[in-house]
């Protein structure tokens, strides 16, 4: 069961629609789990993943070992505001669970507009601990992204256990 992966993080992927030419960038990829998952999509596309903790950086890149030796996967220990991704841009940007963007994150979220290609995507995905604020947390979301620049395309809804998981699809305006 310890190699068990959530079905958030299935759901997550799904979601994505990742296309073999993708270029990702994942904020808080944790052990790496959803870059493995990306990278058994990818062909001449890559995914780029960023986390705060050095410690999972470094879990991240043993687990994808393969995909950094085949330049699919980039791992960078920083937080999206330290991130230094040069003129790189990105087709799909996305987070599970991370609660920056719960706050108002306007200097990250001009970050993720200025490296998303045009016509490129945000998703965001969050599974609340309490079921009745999981709602809030989406117009709470969606409120901060509509206040930077972006425009809402969907907000998808997943039932699974323990909770369910929501998901917000937004584009650069």
């Amino acid at each position: 069961m310890a190699n068990e992966i959530a079905e958030r993080l299935v759901w997550a992927v799904e979601t994505l629609v990742v296309d073999p030419a993708d270029h990702l960038l994942e904020i808080g990829c944790g052990h790496g789990v959803v870059v493995s998952l990306v990278c058994e999509q990818l062909g001449e596309g890559t995914i780029t993943a960023i986390d705060r903790s050095a410690k999972m950086i470094a879990m991240a890149q043993k687990r994808n070992r393969a995909c950094v030796a085949s330049g699919r996967a980039v791992f960078q220990s920083n937080a999206l505001s330290e991130a230094d991704f040069g003129q790189r841009r990105f087709d799909k940007i996305f987070a599970v669970n991370v609660s920056l963007f719960r706050t108002q994150a306007a200097a990250e979220l001009a970050i993720i507009r200025r490296h998303l290609t045009p016509g490129g995507a945000l998703y965001l995905f969050h599974q609340d601990p309490w079921i009745p604020r999981t709602p809030s947390v989406t117009d709470t979301l969606t409120e901060i992204l509509a206040n930077n620049g972006f425009t809402i395309e969907r907000i998808l809804r997943r039932e699974m256990a323990p909770l369910p998981v929501n998901c917000i699809t937004a584009k650069a305006t």
